[in-house]
């Protein structure tokens, strides 16, 4: 869009404009014409933007709305009178990237029978960048029109919504093969899926967390939504989000959740949209396979449902969720009070921790509201503050804050201390025989009070998992660490992902493993990490890593040619959420589920500095570092 039409729309002009630009592909200059209408939803404008389609040649980049801004509707539009076979395949191409319901306009260039057969939304295909398409020759029959689109790959979007980064460096490419209908060009074999660039597919979708239960405990499960209606279903994002909640978790964690609602649970045959009453109730009306759950299994549907439309309305506007029988009656209705207790969540934290520069370990209450000086630090209660001269290298806390992990200063040694008793120092629990920095790494704990460290000893690469804290050290099998080393960890509140940074050839990439657990079985394998995904394939090299709030991560790391900074990072690696301010200096970073409480870090400039919300950064302590909050 150029800056004119752009200026137009600041404006709140009504515009329709056709553009031509002049292009250079294999060394020749081309001209194309396209028209694309972009439409402000909220304001009710009718724009034209720009794209181009040329005339003759044999190779040409598609580029798709590069920039459109999300709150743009884009419209294709519909094939002209004799156009050629290389008009109808940019023009389709373009059309795809469209807002229209059901993909009318793409499936005009489509042969009838092909128009009828595409599934456009079963999945989504995208691509760093545009489409590259160039004419080849046919190999059934070279007369007919033939062309070959391909893009770098960097993520599909399956059949339940979840998004999956590429990581083997694969191209897309797929071939159109045009036919002759009533006297026009048109494709007779479309694309298996939805093809976007990165720009386009953000514009068109939104990521979401569905919830279900690992045991008794919720867990956030990411997926994506269309930004308005499905093409297919033509569901408005609420319904599309509870209708991909009744079909179940994602293939990645679907082998450690379940779902409280019946198998064939599904909205009332016509749902399109869900709407709120005026008490913030939001009615869910289901098929007759809920009809008779008892009201404890309600409850937790309820609950499932309540925590994935508070988040995908940013935790606004629904206060509760009530289901509805087939027979439209009542069958259960669930408060927000009344799910926080089914979602067996953690209790928030009361304070901070971190390690100062004695070697003691510390802790703060950090609180935003509080004017007076309620950020002096602390000794940690127990036997470390009764022993000064033992030297914390690392810790963690657990969730309750009543026991402390902690490695010493040396590397070799895996303390559990009581924060509630005083006393002499225990024995360790697990020791290294590797040297600083090839020891063990810092703890972590997961909500069942399991402990968790990785040993960096070259002769002895191994992730321990301390059952409850203290019994005898396991060790935990990771699948697909393929000869990289486990260089810091952390478990997510839920206790079913581990995050991971893996040094492999110089570099720190995290990683998210799903964390199986064999249930009781006596004859089955111990705990294991599976099917490890990269969680920050944007950045070059980590530095550092926290669970966040909604099941995000908040991650320290560069780009490519980039500077080191701070980001939430959505957990299936699909796409930076936000940055924190200022943020260049740090060496390591903690956050909490509850998000309201503050994001603490240490750089070596400042020592340990904390970021209020809507305020810049504090220092608390010179010298400090290793902030962390329990877990």
């Amino acid at each position: 869009m150029d800056a004119e039409t752009g200026a137009a729309r600041g404006r709140g002009v009504r515009s329709l404009r056709t553009s031509r630009r002049t292009s250079r592909a294999s060394g020749a200059s081309r001209t194309s014409r396209t028209l694309r209408a972009y439409a402000l939803g909220a304001a009710g404008l009718l724009l034209a933007g720009c794209a181009s389609m040329p005339d003759r040649g044999e190779i040409r980049p598609v580029q798709a709305s590069q920039g459109v801004d999300s709150q743009v509707r884009v419209f294709g539009v519909p094939p002209a009178d004799k156009a050629s076979p290389q008009e109808i395949v940019d023009g389709f191409l373009e059309a795809m990237t469209s807002d229209d319901p059901q993909q009318q306009t793409a499936r005009k260039y489509l042969t009838e029978e092909a128009a009828k057969e595409w599934k456009p939304g079963a999945a989504v295909t995208v691509l760093s960048a545009g489409l590259d398409r160039f004419s080849v020759q046919g190999e059934k029959d070279p007369s007919r029109p033939r062309f070959k689109v391909s893009g770098k790959r960097l993520a599909t979007v399956d059949e339940r919504s979840a998004y999956q980064p590429e990581t083997g460096g694969r191209r897309y490419e797929e071939f159109l093969q045009l036919t002759e209908e009533n006297k026009q060009w048109r494709i007779s074999t479309p694309p298996s899926s939805l093809v976007l660039s990165q720009s386009d597919f953000e514009r068109m979708y939104m990521p979401v967390n569905k919830y279900y239960f690992a045991g008794n405990t919720l867990v956030a499960d990411p997926v994506y939504v269309r930004q308005r209606s499905d093409p297919d279903s033509r569901m408005d994002p609420t319904t599309q989000t509870v209708q991909s909640l009744l079909a179940g978790p994602s293939k990645w964690l679907g082998p450690v959740a379940s779902s409280a609602f019946p198998t064939g649970t599904e909205l009332r045959e016509g749902t399109k949209s869900l709407a709120y009453d005026g008490q913030n109730t939001l009615r869910v009306p289901l098929n007759d396979k809920a009809d008779n759950v008892a009201q404890p299994q309600c409850q937790k549907m309820a609950t499932q449902l309540l925590y994935t439309v508070k988040d995908l309305t940013g935790g606004q506007r629904v206060d509760r969720v009530e289901l509805m029988r087939s027979d439209k009656s009542s069958l259960c209705w669930v408060t927000e009070a009344g799910a926080a207790v089914n979602a067996n969540r953690p209790l928030p934290p009361e304070h901070q921790y971190y390690v100062d520069s004695e070697h003691h370990l510390q802790r703060l209450n950090l609180d935003p509201n509080k004017e007076d000086q309620q950020d002096r630090p602390e000794p940690a209660p127990g036997p470390l503050a009764a022993n000064p001269s033992f030297k914390v290298g690392t810790a963690a806390v657990a969730y309750g804050e009543k026991r402390a992990a902690v490695v010493s200063e040396d590397g070799h040694g895996l303390y559990v201390v009581n924060l509630t008793t005083t006393g002499a120092m225990p024995q360790p629990l697990l020791t290294s025989k590797g040297a600083k920095p090839n020891a063990l790494t810092a703890p972590t704990w997961d909500a069942s009070g399991d402990l968790w460290v990785a040993d960096q000893d070259p002769q002895n690469l191994v992730l321990w998992r301390v059952p409850g804290g203290t019994g005898t050290p396991e060790k935990v099998e990771v699948a697909g660490l393929d000869g990289g080393r486990i260089t810091a960890l952390k478990a997510s509140p839920d206790g079913v992902r581990l995050a991971m940074l893996v040094q492999r050839a110089g570099a720190k990439n995290l990683f998210i493993g799903r964390v199986e657990r064999p249930e009781g079985k006596a004859d089955a394998p111990g705990v294991s990490v599976r099917e490890l995904r990269p969680a920050a394939p944007q950045m070059a090299d980590v530095d550092a890593m926290s669970w966040a709030p909604r099941g995000r991560l908040l991650v320290v790391g560069r780009e490519s040619g980039g500077l080191v900074q701070a980001r939430y990072m959505l957990a299936d690696g699909s796409m930076v959420a936000a940055g924190l301010p200022g943020a260049t200096g740090l060496k390591a970073i903690a956050a909490t589920e509850d998000e309201k409480k503050p994001v603490v870090g240490s750089s070596d400039d400042d020592g340990i500095v904390w970021l209020p919300p809507g305020a810049q950064w504090r220092t608390v302590a010179a010298g400090g570092r290793a902030p962390v909050y329990p877990g």
